[in-house]
């Protein structure tokens, strides 16, 4: 199973992109990992509007077959573990790719949401765009070597 990260963003944060390449790094050949930054939606007053726009580019890099998972602080806050079932259960259904999503400053369309297999929350607070990224890959990190072995979760 590949992972995919999509975010919608301007550009990349020096530490965020070495923690981030830290962690994809030690993912392997157990966990392919992408990532993906997608264009923000010019903002003309209308945050719904963002919302939909950004919604419909990550739906455009959606693949038949996918499982989309949101990042969103009203999601459910899994434990690592059970985030571990979540991967699990993904791979063991056949799923090819896990495609996880960062919205822009507005959050995610409602409509995407409701599409989403699931949606996570990393904190019951706002985090950064960058800092959820690296929080997230991490997990990911974490949850492989519980999955396939190592010595990082104990």
């Amino acid at each position: 199973m590949k992972i995919v990260l999509l975010r919608v963003g301007r550009g990349r944060t020096k530490w965020a992109d070495e923690a981030t390449a830290d962690f994809s790094r030690r993912l392997g050949k157990a966990l392919p990992f992408e990532e993906r930054l997608l264009k923000p939606a010019p903002f003309k007053g209308d945050r719904a509007l963002v919302r939909r726009q950004e919604g419909a580019r990550i739906r455009a890099a959606i693949k038949s077959g996918d499982r989309l998972v949101l990042l969103d602080e009203r999601g459910t806050q899994p434990t690592t573990e059970g985030f571990a079932e979540w991967m699990s259960s993904a791979q063991r259904s056949g799923v090819r790719r896990l495609v996880f999503a960062i919205g822009g400053p507005y959050g995610h369309d409602p409509t995407l949401r409701s599409e989403a297999w699931r949606v996570l929350a990393l904190s019951k607070m706002v985090l950064n765009h960058e800092l959820a990224r690296v929080v997230l890959v991490e997990q990911l990190y974490r949850v492989s070597t519980i999955l396939w072995g190592g010595q990082y979760h104990h």
